[in-house]
């Protein structure tokens, strides 16, 4: 069975132009023009990735996004015509799971695409060694991809998911930002990008009772990230 991608842009061309890449590829495509339209098609079909402009009428992609994330944890990408850091802390903040930015290479859109998909559809990337990870109140169940923290499940993006999993398969090993990025989205991290940190911080929020003082997941200053067993 293909993977079904929706791709979301009020512009149509933009859209166009991108299903004419992933179809090249072998990829199944949906098509939707507003917040909306997109919101309805991942309710009633099959989608296992979704690439979102920001900047669109009525509802644009960050309240589409966060739409999206109180139901479906699949993979989005976002795609906006701006550049600034702030635009993509705050997409990272709310669940994307990565980000370009207008113009971009269609070699490198078609790239994260697969990555993201990769780490979606095969559930057992990562070596798995035992289905469950426990380090004191924390628990990573790797068959079902779900995560308690004192018997509650904890809701994690499938990025979030990852990464959290990569440090819990490592305690007490100190992972820097360009090893994540390597190992969670396969490729150079790029100069200056914040992406790791802004993950790392969503995930405490989710995990730790007081991020501020974090009990797992530790940050080494100058150096990385890890999980302290």
């Amino acid at each position: 069975m293909k993977n079904t991608i929706l791709v979301v842009d009020d512009d149509r061309e933009i859209v166009n132009s991108i299903a004419i890449f992933l179809k090249a590829e072998g990829y199944e495509t949906e098509k939707a023009y507003t917040g909306i339209e997109a919101l309805d098609i991942v309710m009633s079909k099959e989608i296992h990735l979704i690439l979102l402009d920001i900047m669109m009428p009525e509802l644009d992609g960050i309240q589409t996004l966060m739409k999206i994330r109180e139901s479906k944890n699949i993979p989005v990408i976002l795609i906006s015509a701006k550049s600034e850091d702030s635009d993509k802390i705050l997409g990272l903040n709310i669940g994307a799971d990565d980000y370009v930015t207008k113009p971009f290479n269609p070699s490198e859109l078609v790239a994260r695409v697969k990555s993201q998909l990769r780490r979606y559809m095969q559930l057992g990337a990562m070596e798995t060694v035992k289905s469950r990870i426990e380090i004191g109140g924390l628990t990573v169940d790797t068959e079902s991809k779900t995560v308690t923290v004192d018997g509650a499940e904890v809701s994690l993006t499938p990025i979030e998911y990852k990464i959290l999993e990569l440090l819990c398969r490592n305690p007490n090993r100190v992972f820097s930002a360009d090893d994540i990025y390597s190992k969670v989205w396969n490729y150079e991290r790029a100069v200056g990008d914040n992406t790791i940190a802004v993950h790392v911080r969503h995930i405490r929020e989710k995990i730790e009772i007081n991020p501020k003082e974090p009990q797992y997941l530790k940050v080494v200053w100058g150096i990385g990230y890890k999980i302290q067993k």
